[in-house]
């Protein structure tokens, strides 16, 4: 694409139409005004939240509904450090995010005289959470630029990039600007590796894959694998799905003690995807997870391969390429399973879901309850029980519909925005979103903007009136809770003041009736009376 005659900020606008971009979450300003120059002429769908962090969380629920980067616009200062949380949630669950910033004049910068949205270091201190930031200076260099940012946060471990532009640069003529998407190569493993893990799998018995949220775009793939191998799949939470309705699938926490044994009574494990976090494999925080000293890992990332247990086999590569060019490696071609796979996916999935114990248990079978009333439903959590319930067990039914807050950096106030994010992104999903009354106060005004872009969202509210998992761990510390009980509102009148169809609900039958009634967007308080 060649952008000529027009300003930087409109030639930004049309490149991202070429790079695919349908929708651009974002509050204008002063300092950013000159990027929606060219916005209304465009095919960019524009969602204005109430807070840029609000942008940022349905950015975040946009790319992980649609696989495709979320694209935020923000103003100088308050607008950027309002979005860095999200940016951190995105570079914890490996979320592409494109920010795009303005900064003070360029005559200004390092000055410290004081003027609006003014920050010491502007860039220094977005790079603590981005992948990548820079400061676009020169007009010409707007398409290699922009194109660099789709490279890094696409190309190898997902995560969130940012560009600032300084206010007067938005202004000056793009003069001759081009841009296009570069070109991705899978990166593949050496032959070596792939020989080495065909030996190591043709050598085991009882295989066992645990998948992370890096094996969610290669679902097929991680089935094909799974079945040649005649190996269970354990899912972490971002991975919930990947083999939905398969009898190797095990949807269940490493968390938990009976999945534990499951990894450490295989001869093998294959870790695809994860980086073998303690939230989602040690959640509870004991110690105890240990893999078999055999086990391979296969990562997009070189760097989170050094860390943690040492593999017997580290292979950097693209998920689905390896597993591609792994089956057809002779050893795995000729390989014969006689196993028990199935038999020992039940037992965990049995074993576990006991495991969770009450009131888990019957948590879980609520969203079961959920999927049954809207099957294609997308769901997305907050910090809340019903979502810590689901994160030891749940079973979902696709790739991508399940994933929530709750894990890596751990926000509130995340499911509300991610959700509408979600909702617009793969149209034809209806959306869930699972929130606690703590956790949403902190983005209660996203329902206005649930209304204003008519988002396919039922918002569920899960009221224990406060922080009930807080001051149960206060409690069990021998502290006595302090701040764990803040008021609410009411929230149905809150959500009927934007104008959103609302109900109160208080038993499995009554929530599943609301959903199956209530025109979306709408809000449903269930009062937990345990």
């Amino acid at each position: 694409m060649e952008v000529t005659s027009q300003t930087v900020g409109e030639a930004l606008v049309g490149m991202l139409e070429a790079a695919g971009v349908d929708t651009v979450f974002g509050i204008p300003g002063v300092h950013t005004i000159e990027l929606y120059r060219g916005l209304a002429a465009s095919t960019i769908r524009h969602v204005t939240p109430r807070h840029e962090q609000g942008a940022g969380f349905m950015a975040d629920g946009y790319a992980r509904a649609t696989g495709r980067p979320g694209v935020c616009f923000v103003i100088t200062g308050p607008g950027l450090t309002n979005v860095l949380t999200a940016m951190a949630q995105a570079r914890a669950d490996s979320v592409p995010m494109l920010v795009i910033s303005g900064v003070n004049a360029t005559s200004t910068l390092g000055k410290g005289r004081g003027h609006l949205h003014e920050l010491p270091d502007q860039a220094a201190l977005i790079r603590t959470v981005a992948l990548w930031s820079h400061t676009l200076k020169e007009p010409a260099e707007l398409g290699s630029v922009l194109a660099r940012a789709f490279s890094v946060m696409t190309e190898g471990r997902p995560g969130p990039v940012h560009i600032e532009i300084p206010t007067d640069v938005m202004k000056l003529p793009a003069a001759t600007a081009t841009f296009e998407l570069p070109a991705a190569t899978p990166l593949a493993a050496s032959a070596d590796n792939l020989a080495r893990a065909a030996e190591l799998i043709a050598g085991s018995k009882m295989p066992v894959v645990l998948a992370g949220g890096g094996a969610a775009r290669h679902a097929e793939a991680v089935r094909r694998l799974a079945d040649a191998l005649d190996a269970p799949v354990v899912s972490t939470t971002n991975a919930r799905g990947i083999l939905a309705g398969h009898p190797l699938d095990v949807p269940a926490s490493p968390s938990l003690g009976c999945i534990r044994d499951l990894l450490r009574g295989s001869d093998l494990v294959l870790a695809l995807g994860t980086e073998l976090g303690p939230t989602d494999v040690d959640m509870y925080e004991n110690g105890d997870f240990v893999l078999p000293d055999t086990f391979i890992r296969v990562d997009i990332d070189k760097d989170q391969l050094a860390r943690g247990q040492r593999a017997a086999l580290a292979v950097q590569a693209d998920l689905g390429t390896f597993i591609r060019d792994l089956m057809d490696v002779d050893a795995m071609r000729s390989l014969k399973r006689s196993g028990d796979g199935a038999g020992r996916a039940a037992a965990a999935r049995t074993g576990a879901l006991m495991e969770t114990g009450e009131p888990y248990v019957g948590m879980i079978a609520l969203l079961e309850e959920i999927w049954k009333v809207l099957p294609d439903a997308t769901v997305v959590g907050d910090s809340t029980q019903l979502v810590y319930a689901g994160n030891m067990y749940v079973e979902a039914p696709r790739p991508s519909s399940w994933f929530n807050s709750a894990t890596g950096f751990g926000t509130l106030g995340y499911a509300a925005p991610a959700a509408i994010g979600a909702a617009l992104g793969a149209p034809g999903h209806p959306v869930v979103a699972l929130l606690g009354d703590g956790g949403l106060q902190f983005t209660l005004a996203e329902l206005g903007s649930a209304r204003d872009c008519n988002a396919d969202v039922a918002f569920v509210v899960w009221n224990n009136s406060g922080y009930l998992e807080i001051e149960t761990s206060m409690v069990s510390a021998g502290i006595t809770p302090v701040g764990v009980t803040p008021s609410a509102p009411d929230f149905a009148m809150v959500a009927e003041a934007y104008g959103l169809p609302a109900r109160k609900v208080s038993s499995a039958a009554e929530l599943t009736s609301a959903l199956a009634s209530l025109p979306r967007p709408c809000l449903i308080e269930f009062i937990d009376r345990a």
